[in-house]
């Protein structure tokens, strides 16, 4: 799954917030449509099954209500995605990462391995399931956390004791702390906490390009790792960097893990360095055309400090982002784009792609009460069409028009409407992104209104009751405004659909000038 991930630390981020945000990504040729619902502690599995490792794994005898966002079509498993509990922790899973030969040699990914010959007959050989991957994390993992780090840690124990067929990144944020764990092989892995007023992107590389063993193995404040990994690193030769001699303390894990490929250089890089280059706009001695950091640079920094602080309508436009103000905008005009040498749209894979099924932007706010900690950003579908829309995520229920998607087109469920709605842009951008743009704005303006009177509303309660997460007043109170906020966004949506293809129909290549006679 091809992604692109954005942590914001709390003192990088406009209001204290911590904020993890994704792209969900298909394959090339492929989409999966999304939903968003809750579910209660009394409905959480006493063992899980995945689909396509076919590993069981015993659950914890309680757990906590959390939001998830999964497939549409349950023919691949549930593949959660996204969510807040009720602990007011969340989770990311997963970001698709890179590796390299030394590594899966060493310790070779858990693939599932299908029975051979007749059970009873000689030369039978059982199914051996595989490990966990993205399919099954969120599940694992949300519902029984209450700190980022914890999240980590369980994550962690669920890798070393049963592995898993894929490399990928997974992220995990709290009140205070936002944590960042990669997978190493089929069994290892490690985890840093994003310095607080740091961001950092992570788009489809293994990213983490400093580690300290010493905190990792002792106090573990700002590093982890499985316990052997220094010792895995050491007996398989997997650190690269020139250390005269000296034993492995800190080290690149980027090196010893991760690729340096061609294939990077078009598809991974590229989309750090934009993101880096427009949250550090001024700094274009690194970050210019033939600055010492490029879009094919294979050592940008996992982590920096930006120049201003970050907002969510920042965060919309990294997950929208398809180079523009750059040649390589795939929706620059073809007389711009060849100016001063070769047309360069589309050489780098953007971030806004057209196969992204739903974005969550999961925002923790420290300054309000427990009951309204935690916020559900939600889109579907290709970013630069779209709107990244707020919801409460401490609720009992979703509603329906964002909830109840199927695998039937209908412009009934959010989803299908905003894969529509890119659809219609994409062919005619120029004369219906104006369209757009003021959807946008319009939507999220709204929205925020709501989410600001409920606030209010909550506060009003008083303190006992705003910090009750299983208050009744409370719950009526952010349904209330998730049920409001949807039904806007539905009549904006449908609103921007007839402008969108009123102006299509219009531009189609059959028209014609002369009318009828």
């Amino acid at each position: 799954m091809g992604c692109t991930t954005i942590l914001v630390g709390k003192h990088a981020s406009a209001d204290g917030s911590t904020i993890m945000a994704r792209t969900d990504d298909s394959g090339h040729g492929s989409f999966e449509a999304k939903r968003f619902e809750v579910i209660a502690p009394e409905d959480l599995p006493k063992t899980y099954r995945s689909v396509l490792s076919h590993v069981e794994i015993p659950l914890p005898e309680t757990g906590l209500r959390y939001t998830r966002f999964p497939d549409a079509s349950p023919h691949k498993g549930l593949w959660a995605g996204a969510g807040i509990n009720s602990a007011r922790v969340s989770m990311t899973a997963t970001e698709t990462l890179t590796s390299n030969e030394r590594v899966l040699g060493a310790d070779p990914l858990v693939e599932l391995r299908e029975s051979q010959g007749v059970e009873g007959q000689d030369g039978y050989v059982p199914e051996q399931p595989g490990g966990i991957g993205e399919e099954d994390m969120v599940v694992l993992v949300l519902p029984y956390i209450k700190t980022a780090r914890e999240g980590v840690l369980r994550l962690g124990e669920l890798l070393q004791k049963y592995g898993t067929y894929e490399m990928n990144g997974i992220g995990f944020a709290d009140n205070d702390d936002v944590w960042w764990l990669e997978t190493v092989g089929g069994h290892h892995w490690l985890a840093r906490r994003l310095p607080e007023e740091c961001y950092a992107v992570i788009a489809n590389q293994f990213s983490l390009d400093d580690f300290d063993f010493e905190d990792a193995l002792g106090e573990g404040r700002d590093y982890l790792c499985s316990p052997d990994l220094r010792e895995f690193v050491a007996d398989n030769h997997l650190d690269t960097a020139q250390t005269d001699g000296q034993p492995v303390q800190r080290f690149n894990p980027r090196l010893a893990f991760g690729s340096r490929s061609d294939s990077d250089h078009t598809y991974n890089t590229p989309r750090v360095w934009a993101l880096q280059r427009f949250l550090n706009p001024t700094d274009a001695s690194r970050f210019g055309f033939q600055g010492d950091s490029r879009p094919d640079s294979d050592d940008l920094d996992w982590c920096l400090i930006p120049e201003r602080l970050i907002t969510m309508e920042d965060v919309k436009y990294t997950q929208s982002y398809h180079y523009q103000g750059t040649p390589f905008n795939p929706y620059a005009r073809a007389e711009q784009a060849r100016i001063g040498g070769a047309d360069q749209r589309g050489m780098y894979r953007p971030i806004g792609i057209n196969r992204t099924n739903f974005v969550a932007a999961l925002q923790i706010r420290p300054d309000k009460p427990a009951t309204t900690t935690g916020l559900n950003w939600i889109a579907y579908g290709a970013m630069p069409f779209n709107a990244l829309v707020p919801f409460y995520a401490n609720v009992r229920h979703t509603p329906e028009y964002l909830e109840a998607t199927t695998e039937r087109v209908t412009t009934e469920n959010h989803y299908w409407a905003n894969r529509i709605i890119a659809a219609l842009v994409d062919a005619h951008y120029h004369q219906t992104i104006p369209h757009v743009e003021r959807y946008q704005q319009k939507v999220v303006a709204a929205a925020l209104q709501v989410v600001a009177r409920t606030d209010r509303a909550v506060a009003e309660l008083g303190e006992d009751a705003a910090n009750n997460m299983e208050d009744s007043r409370v719950y009526e109170l952010l349904e209330a405004a998730n049920a409001e906020i949807a039904d806007m966004l539905k009549r904006e949506t449908d609103d921007l659909l007839d402008k969108v293809l009123f102006d299509a129909s219009l531009n189609m290549h059959n028209s014609f000038s002369r009318d009828d006679a």
